[in-house]
């Protein structure tokens, strides 16, 4: 419960001690909640992170009426594609066959590590992450924006339902559809959809990943089970063009 009435705030991570507030609630999120590991964990100084985190920006949410050193609320990793493409590559290629994207010819930003506390989850803090979001990817001229996005937990019997009406109903045009790789992948059709329960199918559908669906977006052909994150991922697609509208009814909504 917030005590207080937020007043956020949405900007570029600006050095280094900024980087490891993002870091910190992506462990608060990622590992106290979800149960996830890994190479990456910092048990001791509770901190999630990994080798790309040097090479992306990281977008933060403040609540400017917490206390200094407690504001961040939320996250986004950011990895543009020429970074990615000069470097590292994308994390999502390790889940992923990226190839359709890369085809594409068009700017690609791959959305990571997306997180908000629990206390902010449900109010208007994640539209305004989304609205800083939009104007990082008009900044860069990203065309496309895309990254894996998770259900807790690794029973994919459990989550049959779910995946299988993300497949029917919402998977990605062919030139857009990129796969999941081996080990890993597992059919997200397990399922006719004429057999399920549509409603609660999608009523277990993470929040992130519904919004990302009410934005227009899309999912790649088969989910990834993450054994490490203690996940199923998916993996959205969204054109750049679905933030901008965003953007412009959230604006009108708020009077500015």
């Amino acid at each position: 419960m917030i005590l207080h009435t937020p007043r956020f705030a949405v900007r570029p991570a600006r050095d280094a001690d900024d980087v490891l507030a993002a870091q910190r609630l992506r462990y608060a999120i990622f590992v106290g909640e979800l149960g996830g590991t890994g190479d990456g964990v910092d048990h001791a100084a509770r901190l999630e992170r990994d080798e790309f985190d040097t090479h992306c920006d990281h977008l933060l949410l403040e609540d400017l009426a917490r206390p200094e050193g407690e504001r961040v609320v939320g996250v986004y990793r950011l990895l543009r594609g020429e970074v990615a493409g000069a470097g590292p590559g994308f994390c999502s290629a390790r889940e992923y066959d990226l190839a359709p994207l890369l085809d594409s010819g068009r700017n690609l930003l791959e959305l990571g590590r997306s997180c908000l506390h629990p206390a902010y989850r449900g109010s208007m803090a994640m539209h305004h992450l989304w609205v800083g979001l939009a104007d990082y990817a008009r900044q860069h001229d990203t065309g496309i924006l895309f990254g894996v996005a998770s259900f807790p937990g690794t029973d994919t019997d459990a989550l049959a339902a779910s995946l299988s009406v993300l497949h029917h109903r919402h998977l990605a045009p062919p030139h857009l559809r990129v796969r999941a790789r081996p080990p890993g992948a597992v059919p997200m059709n397990s399922r006719l959809l004429d057999r399920i329960d549509r409603v609660a199918a999608m009523r277990a559908v993470p929040p992130l990943i519904k919004a990302y669906l009410r934005l227009g977006g899309v999912v790649g052909d088969g989910a990834f089970v993450d054994r490490a994150f203690n996940t199923v991922d998916v993996c959205m697609v969204l054109d750049a063009g679905c933030l901008d509208a965003m953007r412009a009814a959230i604006y009108r909504r708020d009077g500015r």
